[in-house]
């Protein structure tokens, strides 16, 4: 029978393509430069084929071996998974799973739902990835990320969703805008405003842009947001009226000092669905865990006010 390659060599294949250096591949793995270079000549000499074009400057993959790497960086993530299964089993929640979030939501909910994860479970390595919206969904399918956290709907066929909370969005204005002096808004106060808004790579802009069709708003196309946080400082400088959602809201904007005024809702009925979503194929009881601990953080830390978060 012939001779198939180990694992920690094709461990080393994936570090090599990583690092794009020896020396540093080496450092990543934890042995000598020599004994990877090593590892990597016999592998190439097992498969018949030169993988990486030695020389000055950084290391480049020949057309064989990018084709080695697909397969070797599947196989590696295949074996990770079953350690990563194997300890979910045993304890519910562990090994590690890699998350990935929109940067509407993720920098102002997971830090109270890291401080859970690591009292709770303290065997879980939980790595964050802020996306842009519209390559969430890929990187989950591509298998680079486990599981999202992202505003619904999303899904389809071969994923799990699993709704979290409601959340409401408030309407920005300056300081000096008639709103500014109510205690809250309805829909009817939308007629004829200039509506700025995130484009349209993330989902809230088109809700956004739906609420200014049924309200009679007028979305402004020309300034378009690359953030919440440039969202906020166009409103500031009087250029229109914006919807933030609350998480950043309560998270960003001081009442005393901002020039910026958030208002709710009257009943909150304008809000933003959160949910989890995961590859069919994974082991549920990982991200159902996760789930009741996104749903903890968001009762918990996000619940007060006039505009409170709605559980599902």
């Amino acid at each position: 029978m012939k001779n198939l390659p180990s694992l920690r060599q094709l461990r080393y294949l994936v570090a090599l393509s990583e690092a794009r250096h020896f020396r540093k591949a080496a450092e990543a793995m934890g042995i000598s430069q020599p004994s990877l270079s090593l590892q990597i000549s016999n592998l190439e000499a097992l498969l018949g084929v030169l993988l990486v074009e030695r020389g000055r400057g950084p290391v480049t993959l020949t057309p064989e071996g990018r084709e080695v790497l697909t397969r070797a960086a599947r196989i590696v993530d295949d074996v990770h998974g079953i350690i990563d299964l194997t300890g979910a089993l045993r304890t519910g929640l562990a090994g590690t799973i890699r998350l990935g979030t929109t940067p509407t939501i993720g920098p102002y909910l997971m830090p109270f739902v890291v401080e859970r994860l690591h009292a709770r479970y303290p065997d879980l390595r939980l790595y964050i990835r802020e996306v842009v919206p519209r390559d969430l969904r890929g990187e989950l399918l591509m298998g680079r990320l486990d599981v999202i956290l992202t505003q619904l709907p999303e899904g389809g066929a071969d994923l799990t969703t699993r709704r979290l909370f409601r959340e409401p969005l408030l309407l920005a204005v300056p300081d000096d805008h008639p709103l500014a002096a109510r205690d809250d808004v309805t829909e009817a106060d939308l007629a004829d405003l200039n509506v700025l808004s995130l484009g349209p790579d993330y989902a809230l802009h088109a809700q956004i842009a739906a609420l200014c069709h049924q309200h009679g708003a007028m979305i402004a196309r020309d300034y378009e947001g690359t953030s919440l946080d440039a969202i906020r400082q166009m409103v500031g400088m009087g250029m229109g009226v914006a919807f933030l959602p609350r998480l950043y809201a309560r998270s960003e904007i001081d009442s005393r000092s901002s020039n910026v005024v958030v208002k709710p809702f009257r009943r909150s009925t304008v809000m933003r669905s959160i949910g989890m979503v995961w590859r069919s194929a994974a082991s549920p009881v990982m991200f159902d865990r996760l789930s009741d601990v996104v749903k903890e953080a968001a009762r918990q830390h996000l619940q007060s006010g006039k505009s409170p978060v709605i559980l599902d």
